[in-house]
């Protein structure tokens, strides 16, 4: 028996061991993936870009933990993009087990967001004269993200078809209450906000089929402008409305979420970081079918040529 018959006759459990044994290597072996921006990711990052000082958008965390890995990363880099602009967030989440995620990730984004700028300005305090440094003086570091001011989190509430219509006409119809129990009207980022038409726009994270009620009823039905971010695996079940034009962009895996923190220089995103993890793995899988294929067809061709010659 040749090379070729030993790997396509090989237990795909020593598959499963060699892909792990190399994708702990990648993450071990620092090196740099180059990634390349496309227009779908591009597209999302530029209406934020373009949205004032203290417009609003709705993003919506419809996952639950199994996912936190794959969609965490886009989710901080889009909160971390809003906190530059000034852009405010209202967070809400439809998924079951996602209300104490989703909380954990705003909260944890907040506080980021205020570290990252206590330390610039102890550094520039000592190295610079702020009154001369464009840096400082750039608006994404004269004040905190404060909750309630800047970005609330509505919590959760079963059956996302419903409250998607619901929210459509007041978000207070399923949503008096912030998570906190705190009434909205209370919350100064919610002045003004009755329904879709008072947001630019909504973003739903998900890993599951919200996306498709979002684009029934939150596009279709009101006509919110949306873009997606998806898993990896669900992409390619959702460009057809990119094309079509009922979402405006879309972010799809580590991939997508790699090209979003690349936008907004978020050098130690965990997307960014696990690429070449990713890259060796993907590489390492096309291997083995390579192999696989031809210890197929040499062992299926040596066959025939056997059975010609009886």
């Amino acid at each position: 028996m040749d090379f070729f018959e030993k790997i396509s006759q090989l237990d795909r459990r020593w598959v499963y061991l060699f892909l792990a044994v190399v994708v702990v290597i990648a993450f071990l072996t620092k090196f740099d993936v180059p990634v390349t921006i496309t227009s779908e990711v591009k597209s999302i990052y530029d209406r934020i870009e373009s949205l004032n000082e203290g417009d609003k958008i709705l993003i919506a965390f419809d996952y639950d933990p199994n996912a936190l890995a794959e969609l965490h990363p886009m989710s901080f880099a889009i909160l971390e993009h809003c906190q530059r602009r000034g852009v405010k967030v209202i967070g809400v989440t439809l998924s079951q087990y996602g209300a104490g995620m989703a909380e954990n990730i705003l909260r944890t984004a907040s506080g980021t967001y205020a570290e990252k700028i206590d330390r610039f300005r102890a550094y520039n305090d000592q190295m610079y004269d702020k009154t001369n440094d464009s840096r400082y003086r750039d608006k994404s570091y004269k004040k905190d993200w404060e909750y309630g001011l800047d970005y609330c989190f509505l919590g959760y509430k079963p059956y996302p078809a419903l409250v998607i219509l619901g929210m459509g006409q007041n978000f207070r119809l399923y949503f008096p209450q912030d998570y906190y129990n705190t009434p909205l009207g209370e919350l100064d980022i919610m002045q003004g906000v009755r329904n879709y038409d008072d947001i630019k726009l909504a973003i739903d994270v998900t890993a599951g089929n919200t996306a498709d009620f979002w684009l029934i009823y939150g596009n279709g039905r009101y006509g919110v402008p949306l873009a997606l971010g998806l898993t990896g695996v669900m992409g390619a079940d959702y460009y057809q409305y990119l094309q079509s034009g009922q979402i405006f962009g879309l972010i799809g895996g580590w991939k997508g979420a790699a090209e979003y923190e690349e936008l907004v220089g978020r050098d130690e995103g965990k997307a960014k970081e696990g690429m070449p993890a990713q890259v060796v793995a993907h590489l390492t899988i096309i291997l083995f079918i390579v192999l696989g294929n031809l210890g197929y067809f040499l062992s299926d061709r040596r066959k025939q040529s056997t059975a010609g010659q009886a």
